[in-house]
């Protein structure tokens, strides 16, 4: 069996590789350029296990573990690093490290979302982003007419309000800002839910003020 110790990075990882048939280690360093990681793990003797530590950028690595039917456990950082007492980081020590955990089974394993999971909270995000933005929006067109004496409250989002807007009196630049947040604050309501795609006629505003609401 192959124990591999993983030092992961954005460009390169660095393995400690330990073969439990013979106890030998082997140390070595892969670019993430062209296939060279896929031709590694590819030709790896089976069974073999990988570990790694937590980073944003693994879902790739996971991936392609999976795909290829290794075994890639994640490890919780701070606990990883707990088990080092030189706190100087070094990418072939901390691979040594993992691996050291691997086989003495001390590997600290976090509890992993599923593909199907990790697609909904990159919808739920998605959504969490456009309504900060809308909101931004709002917050803009709202200043706008204040300004302007006009206030119609929640109805400033239906179809009427946002007509009144559009006709205030604005000196060049603020109705060039009046006109750039109107067209954003109506295709954000259309890619936030895209039946409302009444996009150019209006009729993708005529719904706003019930979801509105809850932004007041």
């Amino acid at each position: 069996m192959r124990i591999i110790g993983c030092d992961l990075h954005a460009r390169q990882q660095t393995l400690a590789m330990l073969d439990t048939t013979t106890g030998e280690v082997v140390n070595l360093t892969l670019m993430h350029e062209g296939d060279k990681v896929r031709e590694f793990y590819s030709e790896l003797p089976r069974p073999a296990l990988v570990g790694i530590e937590a980073t944003g950028s693994m879902q790739w690595f996971l991936n392609l573990m999976e795909e290829l039917g290794i075994e890639c456990r994640v490890g919780h950082p701070a606990q990883i690093r707990a088990a080092e007492p030189r706190k100087q980081k070094h990418d072939r020590r901390d691979a040594d490290l993992i691996l050291k955990l691997l086989a003495e089974n001390r590997f600290p394993a976090i509890w992993l979302p599923s593909k199907e999971l990790l697609d909904l909270r990159a919808l739920l995000l998605h959504r969490h982003q456009w309504v900060r933005m809308r909101v931004r929006m709002q917050n803009g067109l709202q200043a706008i007419a204040l300004a302007n004496g006009l206030r119609r409250g929640p109805a400033l989002w239906s179809y009427d309000g946002q007509a009144k807007i559009a006709f205030l009196p604005l000196l060049p630049h603020a109705a060039y800002r009046r006109s750039a947040l109107q067209a954003m604050y109506k295709r954000s309501t259309v890619i936030d839910d895209p039946s409302r795609s009444g996009a150019g006629d209006g009729t993708g505003d005529r719904s706003i003020p019930g979801r509105s609401a809850a932004f007041h």
